[in-house]
């Protein structure tokens, strides 16, 4: 007696299961070969060196989500969408190596991861995986161009608060432009200490803190996010002045050897602690207004 396949059948488990495997092969063959070359250059710099961190903590977010993105709850694939998605993924796959920019090649992979999914699980699958999916943007290296547009702002107004800080405690500091000149020493305020890529990185924790403590109220969430920008300037601005006060107090050597990387790791533990007091302080507000109502 012959039988006829329904759609929810064709993806049986074991299927399912080799046809994810031929899609990861295509993905590792088309990125590994990008990402080796940003590990050999782009994330050995200060601006793109959290690119690494970022792409793992991608990964396990995928893997986390790969039960309920793998849940065989008869859904049917999204072919019309997934095949045109991939096509636009290959473009910019293609425009991007041809033409050596990493933001189309590397932001090639989102759409492309898109696709893969909706060819497998559909819409449902894809909805799975929204958050990683955009979490991946945070891997996109932007072009120079771009971030020194974005950054000159960024760096004047850090280097203008950090100089009206340390004068306010006492320090003989001054400042042209983004040059700082405390007593002695000057110090340039760098794209690393002040940058628009260290602004998407603290966003990147914010998103992956809010994430992971999954908040019910959609308005704490989006409020929380956009409040993540302040503290990110607010860390920066810590970090440059703390930066300040180690060649100030420990000499040019101190500032620019490992007490300067000492000082990132101060940024993100200033940002991580700024990011649960504000999110500890939208809870009473939110907890207050509960009460009054």
């Amino acid at each position: 007696m012959s039988s006829v396949l329904t759609p929810s059948q064709s993806l049986r488990p074991g299927v399912a299961n080799w046809a994810w495997c031929w899609m990861a092969l295509g993905l590792a063959v088309m990125y590994v070969p990008a990402l080796v070359e940003l590990a050999q250059d782009l994330w050995r710099t200060d601006r793109q060196g959290h690119g690494p961190l970022v792409l793992l903590v991608a990964s396990w977010l995928f893997w986390r989500q790969w039960p309920q993105l793998n849940a065989q709850d008869g859904r049917q694939p999204a072919l019309v969408a997934g095949w045109m998605l991939l096509v636009v993924g290959l473009l910019l796959y293609v425009l991007g190596r041809s033409q050596l920019t990493y933001v189309f090649e590397i932001g090639s992979l989102i759409p492309m991861v898109a696709a893969c999914v909706l060819l497998q699980q559909g819409g449902a699958g894809l909805r799975a995986v929204i958050f990683p999916l955009f979490f991946l943007l945070f891997v996109v290296p932007l072009p120079d161009s771009w971030v020194d547009l974005l950054t000159q702002p960024m760096k004047a107004a850090v280097s203008a608060v950090a100089e009206w800080l340390l004068r306010s405690l006492g320090y003989p500091i001054a400042r042209t432009g983004v040059v700082l000149q405390i007593g002695q020493y000057q110090l340039l305020v760098a794209d690393a200490c002040a940058g628009i890529q260290s602004l998407f990185t603290l966003e990147a924790l914010g998103l992956l803190y809010l994430n992971v403590v999954r908040h019910s109220s959609a308005l704490r969430n989006v409020a929380l996010a956009i409040l993540v920008v302040p503290v990110s300037f607010t860390a920066n601005v810590v970090r440059v002045a703390a930066l300040c006060l180690i060649t100030y107090h420990l000499g040019d050597a101190a500032g620019q050897g490992f007490l300067h990387q000492f000082s990132g790791l101060l940024l993100f533990l200033t940002a991580l602690l700024l990011i649960i007091a504000v999110d500890s302080g939208l809870r009473r507000l939110s907890l207050a207004r509960g009460a009054k109502q």
